[in-house]
């Protein structure tokens, strides 16, 4: 299951390649998928800034993961996110951490 939008069955919704009902397509109309990517980056920037990092959508062909210490890194769908992150901080980044989604959860209730 997709940590960010709770879809059930790997990363390709992520990556643009396959249609599936509610989630992002590349038959949809221009707006509504820069809206969806925005929406996207949003999610992801929520989790990451707990491990000291921020994605920005990079002229929505890629997407630019960085940490707070100015390294980079182009990764070119959100199925690449977690390794990248992982990679690009030395450490383990689990999106799924219980303390952590506590921690998110109270964010957004507080």
């Amino acid at each position: 299951m997709c940590s960010l939008c709770g879809v059930i069955g790997g990363n390709e919704h992520w990556t643009d390649a396959v249609a599936r009902p509610g989630v992002y397509t590349r038959n949809v109309e221009r707006f509504d998928r820069r809206r969806e990517r925005a929406r996207r980056v949003s999610a992801a920037n929520r989790v990451l800034s707990a491990f000291g990092m921020s994605i920005s959508d990079w002229q929505g062909s890629s997407f630019l993961l960085s940490t707070r210490t100015g390294k980079n890194e182009i990764i070119e769908d959100l199925g690449h996110l977690w390794p990248a992150a992982e990679q690009l901080s030395g450490r383990i980044c689990d999106p799924l951490d219980p303390v952590l989604i506590a921690r998110l959860e109270e964010g957004r209730h507080g």
